[in-house]
């Protein structure tokens, strides 16, 4: 089981919902009403907050590859 589908398994189901749906707006590209922020030090990886959880992806050649979904901590941007 790879990191991103344990960390689906750890949200109840409204916060899968959630996420669920952001994942599918960029996918589609529509970013608008999305908190999105470059991370620091980085060129093409970002994060989309929604409450206290956290998706952080890298974009290259228009693709978007998810390294991480998590509830936010001390810890979250440390990659």
């Amino acid at each position: 089981m790879d990191t991103i589908e344990k960390a689906l398994r750890k949200l109840n189901r409204e916060e899968k919902e959630r996420m669920k749906h952001i994942l599918t707006q960029l996918a589609a590209d529509t970013l608008h009403g999305l908190d999105i922020k470059k991370l620091k030090g980085r060129k093409d990886v970002f994060r989309v907050r929604k409450g206290k959880l956290r998706i952080i992806y890298r974009t290259a050649e228009k693709k978007i590859f998810v390294l991480a979904i998590e509830r936010r901590s001390d810890t979250t941007y440390n990659l």
